[in-house]
Parts: structure tokens; sequence; C-alpha cells
């Protein structure tokens, strides 16, 4: 059987986001069936000296002020939208940076607060020679009314470097130059509202993910009957879990996390073991300093931990690392 071509991953965060980013790595690490490159633009200095040092092949840390220099109008709209959203921003143009930089021919963005539990060969097998790859958000019917924010997650998206893959990346860059901001207007919101056009503009070129493991998020767990380990490897439902996004995980204090899932209506015990699994990675990095941070915890926020007490969704974590896939 022969081994799957080099695999090109980018993604973006700054020092803040910096042990998500090293945990995500990892797990492309240990369920990668092949080579692999994971291209991260750092949002600050601190991130590209941490990832220098780390001198690890498969990552190829990207400074900043590169891209900007590489595309001029990002510093003007750096100036008229919030920092929040000037990442936004950044989306579609990392993409087209690293297909032109590093000419790999194909490139899959992730968002760095993802982790993998299975093979991301996943991904490449269901676009096949397509041109892009995108996730919809799967809202259940009790959540439908967020559609209102985008029918897709721009958390995994693969895009191909010919004719349309290009095309879509250059007219999805314009339209978040020209507005991407943290608010619904007009039809637009941030960078993902765009999205909803590409069936009806890309046709069968685009890919939209339909294998149930891909995309998995707070806001659509709730579809699926279960979420489990059997033999080691986890499923949801009969699928197994190609990778799940952390969004909205919010440290209180110390090892206590609110899992951000309270919004949405999940049931706490529904989903520890699996925030486990990730949050015991971070820790890991963190107690071996790993992570080029300085952990020195105050107080955190009363009212932070009050809320997630409310909404049902604060974790402490305990686990030995080690012990948890």
């Amino acid at each position: 059987m022969s081994q799957p071509p080099v695999r090109h991953y980018c993604t973006y965060f700054d020092s803040n986001y910096l042990a998500r980013g090293l945990v995500l790595h990892q797990s492309l690490e240990r369920h990668s069936e092949g080579d692999f490159r994971f291209y991260v633009l750092c949002l600050d200095d601190r991130t590209h000296e941490v990832l220098t040092d780390l001198g690890k092949q498969t990552i190829v840390p990207i400074r900043l002020r590169d891209v900007e220099a590489w595309d001029s109008e990002l510093l003007k709209a750096k100036s008229d939208r919030s920092l929040v959203e000037y990442y936004f921003t950044l989306s579609p143009i990392l993409p087209l940076y690293v297909l032109e930089h590093f000419q790999c021919g194909l490139v899959t963005y992730l968002d760095a607060d993802l982790m993998f539990f299975s093979s991301p060969e996943a991904i490449f097998d269901e676009l096949d020679e397509k041109s892009i790859f995108t996730t919809e958000h799967r809202f259940p019917e009790r959540l439908k009314e967020l559609e209102a924010y985008g029918r897709f997650n721009v958390q995994c998206q693969s895009f191909r470097g010919d004719d349309t893959g290009l095309a879509c990346l250059r007219r999805w860059r314009e339209q978040c130059l020209e507005w991407c901001y943290d608010r619904l207007e007009d039809g637009k919101f941030a960078d993902q509202k765009y999205l909803d056009e590409w069936p009806d503009r890309y046709g069968d070129r685009l890919v939209i993910s339909r294998n149930p493991g891909v995309g998995v998020a707070p806001w659509n767990i709730a579809r699926y009957q279960t979420i489990a380990v059997n033999n080691g490897h986890w499923f949801v439902d009969d699928s197994r879990l190609v990778f799940y996004h952390f969004h909205g995980l919010r440290r209180v204090i110390n090892r206590f996390f609110s899992m951000g899932t309270g919004r949405y209506g999940v049931s706490k015990k529904y989903v520890t073991r699996l925030y486990m699994a990730y949050l015991s990675r971070l820790m890991l990095l963190e107690r071996s300093g790993k992570d080029g941070q300085d952990h020195r915890y105050g107080f955190g926020s009363l009212r932070m931990m009050l809320i997630a007490l409310k909404k049902g969704d604060l974790i402490r974590v305990v686990a030995n690392p080690e012990s948890i896939d």
C-alpha cells in the first residue's frame, strides 16, 4: 500500500493560543499516515520564537510582517477593524500565501483549537480530485436560527492550487479585505458568511463534507446519540471521530475550565471524557514548559466561575494526561 503524499496544513495563532496550536500539531503527528507540513502564521513575535526554538521539521513558522509585506492591502484593512476582525481577514490570505510561497499544490486550513482523533486522510478521501473542501455547521433543528451567521464553518478547508481553488481564495480575499467585521450586516458576518455562495458558484468542484466524524463541535454534538471510545478509537455514533472543534473553551482558574458547551444545551456528562482528553494534553504541555508560556495564575474570575456553574459546563482537569488517548 502506497504512502499518502506529503500533506500541507496551515493555521494562525498568537501566544495566547500557542498551547492549543501545539496540541493540534501533536494530534497530526499521532494520526497522520504520512509526512506533513504545518505552516503557522505567527501573530506575535513570541509565537514565532517558541516555534522556531522547537526546531521541528514539520512546523514552518511564518512571520505576520512577511505576509503583510506580500499583500500590502492588509495594512489598510488592519487600520479599520478590531484585532480579532483583522485575524478573521487573514483566513483566505494565509492559504493563498502558502500555495504561492511553498508551491504545495494543495493546502488545508485548520482552526488552531481543533484536535484530531483519527487519520486526517478522511478529509482527502472526500476531496478526491476536486478543488475545494469545506464543512457545514450541521446545527440541530433547535439551533437552526444560528445559520444566520453562516451555513458553513471556516474550521477546516482545503484548496487546490488550480483555477477553481485559486479563484475561490482570491474572491474571498477581496471580500474580507473590503468587509470583515464581527457582526451581522447586510447578509454578511465576519469571514464566514461569504461561504454561503460557494455551492452555487463552484458547483461540483466543491466538496461539502458528509462524514459525520468531520467537524464535530459544541454546536452540533447534540445530533449524535453517543460519543465514546471503543477499542481505543473514538466514535460519534457508528462513525470514527476525525476531529473535534474545541470552540469556546476558556480557562476560569488553574485547572478549572468552562467548556463552552452550555450555551448549546449540551449535557456536561455527555462530553466530559472528550474534553478531558484535550485539556489533559494542554496541561501536560504547560507543566513541561514546552508551550513557552508563563503560567502564574491569579484568582480568576468569580463571575466566570458562576456563569460556568450555571450553564453546567465547568470542568476540572484531574486525569493523568498520558492515560487518555
